[in-house]
């Protein structure tokens, strides 16, 4: 998964505890000192590293110091999204949103003050209080999304983040961590978090995540380890995402599906929910994958069935058109009481 040849590096980030045990689990990288981790010329915004798309996941890492520590709202996945201690990831998953905001290369931006990142989570569960009511989310605990630009299991293997965040969850009764992953990362098995993580395994149908799940886990054994996520203190959902519509997919669903009911531990599917998440793409990631993977664009990139759609952020995106969308997702619904009805899906975006 990771080959760590340069590590760029804010002074306050390369001399930070966190940085300095980041920088001594790769002895061979070079270390290259930079004044923001947003804005490294030949990295971001760099054309050039496209056809590097894959190489420069594996083999470059960004540490910074994160200075904004906001909890927005979110009520779909989480009721809020946590500062985020990383941005990137060393996967390449053809629809990942995250590059949009970085240009042409999206390696992982450790941030190094994780400390304050769960001191900011802290005094706003403080200032909460208890959940008063039920919702989609959870019945109880205010749900906290940390890992919306990356992938956690990932970023447990280069630094303590995800773990200290793990743990502090673990002592906040009233609040959950939550994140979605496409890597099984085993040794979060003895963190103990005490039923306060939840970890969403996205799974598609294996064909789909062959073409566009690019350097992740296998679907089979994202399946395959949810049992033991369950086992060893976590609650463990599923994201169906994304769902993409092309010639074929109902069936290769419906197969999933069934593969789900058959494989999964009965303790895992009474307590199961799933998020179904249909595909949402962009022009600049279009263009972008057209120079590493375009095959991936012949299922992605379909403007006959797609519609411009403006996210939070004010990113002007794409998804399917609504009347397209509104007859997949109910067809996806259809499939998922006829093949795995245990499945709960808390919502479908």
């Amino acid at each position: 998964m990771l080959d760590v040849r340069e590590i760029y590096a804010e002074p306050a980030a390369a001399l930070s505890p966190r940085g300095r045990e980041i920088i001594g689990r790769f002895p061979g990288a070079r270390l290259i000192e930079v004044a923001s981790h947003w804005n490294i010329p030949h990295l971001h915004g760099n054309e050039g590293n496209v056809d590097r798309w894959v190489r420069v996941k594996r083999s470059t890492l960004v540490l910074g110091v994160r200075k904004s520590l906001p909890v927005r709202p979110n009520g779909r996945s989480a009721d809020w999204i946590a500062p985020g201690a990383s941005n990137g990831c060393a996967m390449a998953c053809a629809y990942c949103y995250v590059p949009r905001r970085k240009g042409y290369a999206n390696p992982i931006t450790v941030f190094t003050n994780v400390d304050a990142i769960a001191g900011a989570v802290h005094r706003h569960l403080t200032a909460l209080g208890p959940k008063p009511e039920p919702n989609q989310c959870d019945p109880e605990a205010w749900v906290y999304d940390i890992g919306e630009n990356g992938d956690c299991s990932v970023d447990a293997l280069i630094s303590e983040n995800t773990a200290d965040l793990i743990r502090a969850f673990r002592e906040w009764p009233t609040a959950k961590a939550s994140f979605a992953t496409k890597f099984v990362n085993r040794e979060l098995l003895e963190l103990d978090p005490r039923g306060r993580t939840r970890v969403r395994f996205s799974v598609m149908p294996p064909g789909d995540s062959r073409l566009l799940d690019v350097r992740t886990s296998p679907v089979a054994d994202r399946i395959a380890a949810a049992g033991d996520f369950l086992a060893a203190g976590y609650e463990v959902h599923f994201n169906l995402s994304p769902v993409v519509v092309r010639p074929g997919w109902e069936a290769d669903w419906a197969e999933l599906l069934r593969e789900l009911d058959e494989v999964l531990p009965a303790a895992v599917k009474a307590r199961a929910a799933a998020e179904v998440i249909m595909l949402t793409h962009n022009r600049e990631l279009h263009e972008v994958n057209l120079g590493w993977h375009p095959r991936a664009e012949e299922v992605l990139w379909r403007p006959e069935a797609q519609q411009a759609k403006r996210s939070e952020n004010g990113a002007v995106n794409v998804r399917y058109r609504d009347d397209l969308k509104r007859a997949a997702v109910a067809r996806l619904t259809e499939l998922i009481a006829a093949h795995a009805p245990w499945l709960r899906v808390r919502y479908a975006f």
